[in-house]
């Protein structure tokens, strides 16, 4: 169940992370200038490896292991769509973003860039669709509070106590 949960942090963290860089952080790169943009994306290739790969790797490899070896209640179909969705992710990085990445370490260009933005939204859903699935996955498992039994009540005790008369009402 940890693991599960540790898996799901995961998912979350780079989730908000890919939802920044999509909408934040891509789209500005077309103001850095072309004089230093090679620079720039170097930088930016740099700095951004450190935080987003060991992440990467540790989703894939607890997405496996739960697969491999499921909590208790998890659906395993559950696990593998998640497996599947984070080789979307994987096939993405390699085959799409990483080359224009290297493209644009080459110098500006705007083409290139528009289709990083474009391409990355494949992982911008695939990421946010994983997040959803575990959110799912972990309240179909999570405890439901016991509800407390009912407690029997005598029949007798159920009828009103005998109390001080109303007044101006005589008791029959």
């Amino acid at each position: 169940m940890t693991l599960l949960l540790l898996h799901f942090a995961a998912a979350l963290f780079m989730t908000g992370l890919v939802w920044f860089v999509q909408v934040v952080h891509y789209p500005l790169m077309h103001r850095v200038g072309s004089g230093v943009f090679s620079r720039y994306e170097a930088e930016h290739t740099r700095r951004t490896s450190p935080v987003v790969a060991p992440m990467m790797l540790f989703e894939l490899g607890s997405g496996i292991w739960l697969v491999l070896s499921p909590p208790p209640g998890v659906d395993v179909l559950l696990l593998l769509i998640n497996v599947a969705v984070l080789a979307v992710i994987w096939g993405s990085t390699i085959v799409l973003q990483k080359p224009l990445h290297r493209d644009l370490e080459q110098g500006f260009a705007a083409d290139v860039l528009d289709r990083l933005v474009s391409t990355n939204w494949i992982r911008t859903v695939s990421w946010s669709l994983r997040a959803v699935l575990l959110l799912f996955v972990l309240q179909t498992i999570a405890p439901t509070p016991p509800q407390p039994a009912p407690v029997a009540v005598p029949a007798a005790a159920k009828v009103a106590p005998p109390g001080p008369p109303i007044q101006g009402v005589q008791p029959r």
